[in-house]
């Protein structure tokens, strides 16, 4: 069984978990309304993307 020969130390067990976060939704403010939006996303409110009609807005 494979054990290491030496401890592994704070400074590389911390880099090591440097990924390990959540990463961080990209939250935009909408240029028509206003409110925050998700980036590359359709607005379900005004049912648009990228200044064009894709689907029919909610009421």
């Amino acid at each position: 069984m494979a054990v290491p020969k030496r401890k592994t130390t704070k400074s590389k067990r911390n880099m090591r978990r440097a990924h390990d976060r959540l990463s961080v939704e990209g939250w935009v403010e909408d240029q028509n309304t206003g409110e925050p939006k998700r980036r590359h996303h359709i607005d379900l409110k005004t049912g648009t993307y990228k200044g064009k009609q894709i689907i029919d807005a909610r009421s």
